[in-house]
């Protein structure tokens, strides 16, 4: 017991001694940001956006040296295509009302854009990287986009935004009372 209260006021004392030397000499750590924002354009968009595939792709891309190991990333990647049609294309002449009838004459369909989600999209291994891996995954990121852009022109993504687009005028034709509504695509 004599031990203890000899080595009580010691310990109290280094305890003590800690905590002012962590406070005193703390390295606080303090984040600035300053950002000058510039409106660079302003564009005046008419797409109207139909259609929205959501695409996964699990990818395996290999990078292969002469004096290194092969290095690999494995991704799984999400991915996103929205056929559109662009609505300032037409004019007075693509439209023929006769009575009753609405005949429009619509742009063909486009894919309006293919793009990586990153947020949801996930590296899931990597092997012998090393001080390369950030590279890897950007040549592997930029693969999958093409890979992805070139599946969705495949796709019947044109034909499903012709179809969604006549679901989707018809009612507001027919809404100005017109019976028979016909859509042409030029």
């Amino acid at each position: 017991m004599r031990i203890f209260f000899r080595v009580l006021p010691w310990l109290i004392l280094l305890i003590a001694a800690y905590f002012f030397i962590s406070k005193k000499f703390s390295i606080n750590t303090s984040v600035e940001s300053k950002h000058q924002l510039l409106v660079e354009k302003i564009e005046a968009i008419g797409k109207l956006e139909l259609v929205r595939y959501q695409i996964s792709d699990v990818l395996e891309h290999k990078n292969k040296t002469d004096f290194l190991p092969e290095a690999s990333v494995l991704l799984i990647v999400k991915a996103e295509a929205v056929g559109c049609i662009d609505l300032t294309k037409i004019t007075r002449d693509d439209l023929e009302i006769d009575a009753d009838t609405a005949v429009v004459n619509l742009p063909q369909p486009e894919i309006c854009y293919v793009k990586i989600d990153h947020k949801s999209s996930r590296v899931y291994d990597t092997k012998m990287a090393f001080f390369r891996e950030a590279n890897l995954v950007d040549e592997a990121y930029k693969a999958a986009e093409k890979q992805v852009s070139a599946e969705v022109k495949k796709s019947d993504i044109l034909a499903q935004t012709k179809t969604n687009a006549a679901n989707v005028l018809k009612p507001i034709i027919e809404g100005l009372g017109y019976k028979n509504v016909r859509f042409t695509f030029e």
